[in-house]
């Protein structure tokens, strides 16, 4: 497959790096990107071929992924439009940037994939949401699977709307996770450790509990009780935060990114 890249930053790096990785050829891959550093940098990385700007030459790849910021997607796509074929596959890993609104600034363009990767990705152990427009037949789907794949899993829905759930979870979560490793190492500090002692400690806790819930195929609620002995100190570390609402807390909080991540969809479809 031959796939071109619109933005040469680090989510297109990652995705380049996997591609590679997985036996595509450095000289199947296209960047273009108006920031020479970028290009350099991508061009010395991985070999690959870069540009400054679309032309004619985009409409011999098969895919074309939009890794740019939400606030140019508009711009971008009215200088893409030009160069692309009814037949070209358009993956997008803009977030929230509806593929209704990306198909109209592609002037009415109908093979679009909406896809919302996260920054695990970098180390290939990503996850991404996926949905395709109605235009988008099993062989692109398939192509879409293979470009995202290269960086991690993918997971498909029906409903684009679920794609700004995936934001809350998925996209956003890993922040909620290094939110939740800073408080660990704040709490070692504050029990006698040093700083690289309790990251040490944080981290690898939850490597490792992230790896047993992915093995075990049991429901985390188990594995939390198996943990947990009555009258024991996660029985009191678990009391604690129930009694100051953290679980709660945690829901509330990824609800208000979906809720954020719809309302970007509103401001940006709005241009």
């Amino acid at each position: 497959m031959k796939i071109a890249f619109i933005g040469g930053g680090n989510m297109a790096a990652a995705l380049i790096g996997g591609m590679i990785k997985r036996g595509v050829a450095p000289a199947d891959i296209l960047a273009i990107d108006p920031n020479e550093d970028a290009r350099k940098r991508n061009e010395q990385q991985f070999g690959i071929g870069t540009g400054a700007s679309a032309d004619a030459s985009l409409k011999s790849f098969d895919a074309v992924v939009l890794a740019v910021k939400p606030q140019i997607v508009k711009d971008v796509a009215a200088a893409l439009a030009p160069h692309l074929s009814p037949s070209q596959l358009v993956i997008s890993i803009v977030a929230g940037i509806r593929s209704a609104d990306l198909s109209r600034w592609l002037g009415g363009h109908a093979r679009v994939a909406r896809t919302m990767p996260n920054t695990p990705a970098l180390i290939g152990m990503g996850v991404t949401g996926l949905v395709a427009t109605e235009g988008v037949d099993e062989a692109g789907r398939d192509l879409a699977s293979q470009v995202l794949g290269a960086v991690g899993q993918t997971v498909w829905f029906d409903n684009e709307a679920k794609i700004d759930a995936v934001t809350a979870i998925s996209g956003s979560g890993p922040a909620y996770v290094f939110y939740f490793i800073e408080a660990m190492q704040e709490a070692a500090r504050q029990l006698g450790m040093d700083d690289e002692q309790g990251r040490a400690l944080a981290v690898a806790t939850f490597t490792g509990a992230a790896q047993l819930a992915a093995q075990s195929g049991e429901p985390a609620s188990v594995l939390r009780e198996r943990v947990t002995s009555k009258g024991g100190t996660t029985a009191a570390a678990l009391a604690s935060f129930d009694a100051q609402g953290v679980k709660d807390a945690i829901v509330r909080g990824a609800l208000a990114a979906d809720a954020r991540a719809r309302e970007m969809g509103e401001e940006f479809g709005k241009q």
